[in-house]
Parts: C-alpha cells; structure tokens; sequence
C-alpha cells in the first residue's frame, strides 16, 4: 500500500510539471542560446566535460587492472 501512495504521489508531481510547462510562453533555452550566438560554446563544453570524464575513467579502469595484475 505505502508503494501504491508513493506511485500516486510521484505520478501526480510528474503530471502537474508537464501541464506547468506547457503553458509557460517564454522561448526555449535553445532558441535564446541560438539567437545569442552561445549554444555552440554550452555544447563544446559539454563535448569537453563528457571528453575528459571518459578519460578519466579509461585511466582509472587501466590502473585498477594494473593493480589487480600485481595482487595476483
């Protein structure tokens, strides 16, 4: 029952942001980036963020198998 309320609750908190969004008339984040020139810059450096977290974990599974390597 306690999962049947918490299902309830949550469904109704997504349903009443859908219909909050909808009726909002301001332009899109997108299109505001788009008609400042900056929506390539807010994608660049999410391709950097994204570059350097896949880095940092390539570099850390290698060291992890090195270190399993040497307990072994």
């Amino acid at each position: 029952m306690k999962n049947l309320n918490c299902l309830l609750l949550t469904s109704i908190v997504l349903i009443n942001s859908t219909f909050a969004q909808n009726q909002i008339s301001q332009p899109e984040m997108a299109d505001i980036f788009m008609q400042h020139g900056k929506f390539y810059v807010v994608v660049g450096v999410i391709l950097i963020i994204f570059a350097v977290l896949i880095f940092y974990l390539i570099r850390l599974d290698l060291k992890i198998k090195k270190l399993e390597q040497n307990i072994s």
